[in-house]
């Protein structure tokens, strides 16, 4: 099946790359309502000044390995690696409407992958949801194109996690509201966000918060 190119999507191996393959000839794709996650390590710079660059790259390679194995068992598309950053895309057709709840239970699931539980996480990771338009399909050139999702709701989750403390989850008012758990009984902050005029509402989530969601 593999040479009609119908094997798993880099994506996510859930799915078949032969679905996507129109998407990526005409670069196409639309504008929906999705979450977006993104997981950053937090103080990357002075790890990697504390070992060697072997290391560092071993320990890169674990955490991409650990947040690929999470967002994929949450139904994400696993966006990019970008350095010290993991990008996973939620989209309501591969999660029964429920993109923001999968989102939320993915950052809460790698938090506690990476150690956060304990308070001796083996990689310190700050995670960002938040809901919102984007546009998700293929974009590049002929030469090279990817999937991904491009708009201000990306801007948004890209900021939470810069903005995440070691072993936090914040997640904006728009992805609790979505996800159904706005209003429980959790730390809730203002956060100030790089290029935002605005505070931004977020819950302050970690790996031990017993979080009840919407199971359907």
């Amino acid at each position: 099946m593999r040479l009609i190119g119908l094997g798993p999507w880099a994506g996510n191996p859930k799915y078949c790359r032969g679905c996507f393959l129109d998407l990526y000839r005409n670069r196409s794709g639309a504008e929906i309502e999705c979450t977006l996650l993104f997981a950053d390590v937090r103080g990357s710079t002075g790890l990697a000044e504390s070992m060697a660059s072997s290391d560092y790259r071993g320990l890169m390679n674990r955490f991409y390995a650990t947040a690929v194995d999470e967002l994929v068992r949450y139904d994400a598309f696993v966006d990019k690696f970008v350095g010290d950053e993991v990008i996973g895309i939620f989209v309501p057709a591969l999660t029964e409407q429920l993109h923001a709840r999968q989102a939320v239970l993915a950052g809460m699931a790698l938090l506690a992958a990476t150690g956060h539980e304990s308070g001796e996480p083996w990689v310190p990771l700050g995670v960002g949801v938040h809901t919102g338009l984007a546009y998700v399909g293929a974009v590049g050139t002929e030469e090279h194109v990817e999937f991904t999702a491009l708009g201000d709701a990306v801007n948004v989750a890209a900021r939470l996690a810069s903005a995440a403390g070691p072993g936090e989850l914040l997640v904006t008012d728009a992805a609790a509201r979505a996800a159904g758990t706005a209003g429980v009984d959790v730390e809730h902050r203002r956060v100030n966000l790089r290029g935002r005029t605005e505070p931004v509402e977020v819950m302050v989530l970690s790996s031990v918060d017993q979080l009840q969601v919407p199971t359907s």
